[in-house]
């Protein structure tokens, strides 16, 4: 059970207007609480996550930025959780700076960045990028969010190949989007004009999903989750698809027949002749929409660490602050 203290550091806590009620301290230490509770119903361990920060993208010091993550570490460690996370790390450098601060306790430490084939915002490889994240101490590397399970799978390959030929040892995993992004570049499904609350329509079905448990095994990842989008009938797809090699199905399963079994009773004979696994694997789902386009036209507007569009700010947004940002949005289209 990973603790829900993603983006929970006070400079991220404070950006962009955001009146705190709670501390940093008190939200990190309520979501330890909450995550060993239910670990403790299933005997599941329980991680404690630090993600990238504004203060790293304002061009803060090492000192400054490793400060914020020691400050949540505090709390990890007075609630002894059983091994860290850094996640959500555009820049590798930054990513360093967080697996260093981690790995001074001395628990197991896995480091994922958000990024895909084009590796990072500075464009440092997949497989560079891994290979400094171990050499950091990083146990565990691999990729989350921001790309689909094909891509995120491809990019975690790319790592492993480049950590194996420096002569290093890890363990890799991947937690994807449940979003189809083969039309996303370096900076992922961010740039979609579909992000954040119009993605629906690229949602992969559980079909999907079992292909993805599939691939991302037999590449050697054998932490597999998700990210932004997934539902529990995702997960589950996932345990279901690798049943054999766990040894086990989870209880959900009970529930449902396995690769559309129970259509089998259904009343209609053309659904009763979808109970089959390869009707779903050949599947070509439609989106339904009259006209729809295939893909999107990417919003990348070239910015990242130091830019001044990027600078944290404590008071909120405002208007003349935004104008310039809607225009040159509507410009683009």
């Amino acid at each position: 059970m990973q603790t829900f203290t993603f983006y929970a550091s006070d400079d991220k806590l404070e950006n962009r207007g955001n009146k705190l009620t709670f501390t940093g301290q008190q939200i990190n230490e309520a979501a330890c609480d909450l995550a060993r509770e239910v670990a403790n119903e299933g005997d599941a361990l329980v991680a404690g996550g630090v993600s990238q920060t504004p203060s790293y993208l304002s061009c803060k010091s090492e000192d400054e930025v490793k400060k914020i993550f020691k400050k949540q570490l505090d709390v990890f460690i007075k609630k002894n959780v059983d091994f860290l996370i850094a996640e959500y790390f555009e820049h590798v450098e930054e990513a360093e700076w967080a697996v260093q601060t981690l790995k001074a306790t001395g628990k197991p430490v896995a480091a994922t960045l958000c990024i895909g084939p084009e590796g990072d915002m500075h464009g440092v490889t997949p497989g560079e990028c891994a290979v400094r994240l171990v050499r950091a101490g990083a146990d565990i590397v691999g990729v989350n969010c921001h790309f689909d399970p094909m891509t995120c799978v491809k990019t975690v390959s790319m790592m492993k190949a480049a950590v194996e030929k420096a002569g290093l040892k890890a363990h890799y995993m991947t937690q994807p989007l449940a979003y189809h992004t083969p039309d996303c570049s370096c900076q992922g499904f961010i740039d979609l004009p579909e992000f954040p609350f119009a993605l629906e329509p690229r949602i992969l079905t559980r079909w999907e999903m079992q292909q993805y448990a599939r691939e991302a095994y037999k590449a050697g990842i054998r932490y597999i989750g998700g990210c932004c989008g997934y539902e529990p009938y995702h997960i589950r797809a996932v345990a279901e698809e690798l049943a054999v090699e766990r040894g086990f199905l989870p209880e959900a399963s009970q529930k449902h027949g396995m690769w559309g079994s129970g259509l089998e009773m259904h009343t209609k004979p053309w659904v009763r002749a979808r109970a089959r696994r390869d009707y779903w694997e050949k599947l070509k789902p439609a989106s339904g929409r009259p006209l729809c386009p295939s893909m999107s036209t990417p919003d990348g507007w070239g910015v990242t660490k130091g830019h001044t569009e990027l600078m944290q700010q404590r008071e909120a947004t405002t208007k003349e602050q935004l104008r310039p940002l809607f225009e040159k949005a509507d410009a683009k289209y």
